[in-house]
């Protein structure tokens, strides 16, 4: 029995595919990866800032992690 359902999920899984047929990825050059990738980073890195300032209780700190957010926004809009 369970190979019948997992023939059914099988069959369904190529049903759903040959509908939605796979969008070319475009080839990135070497360049355009890395800005990619440096980007994507630093969205990690502000993620992490944003966690630490609600957990945050000294002011001080508010400020410092205010101010490394700001950075990392201003190397965002760079890359953009």
């Amino acid at each position: 029995m369970a190979r019948g359902w997992e023939s059914k999920s099988v069959e369904s899984q190529q049903a759903e595919a040959a509908e939605d047929p796979p969008q070319q990825k475009t080839r990135l050059t070497p360049e355009q990866a890395a800005k990619q990738r440096q980007r994507e980073g630093l969205i990690l890195s502000r993620n992490r800032v944003r966690q630490q300032m609600q957990s945050a209780q000294r002011p001080e700190h508010r400020d410092m992690l205010a101010k490394a957010l700001a950075a990392l926004d201003d190397r965002i809009a760079q890359l953009n």
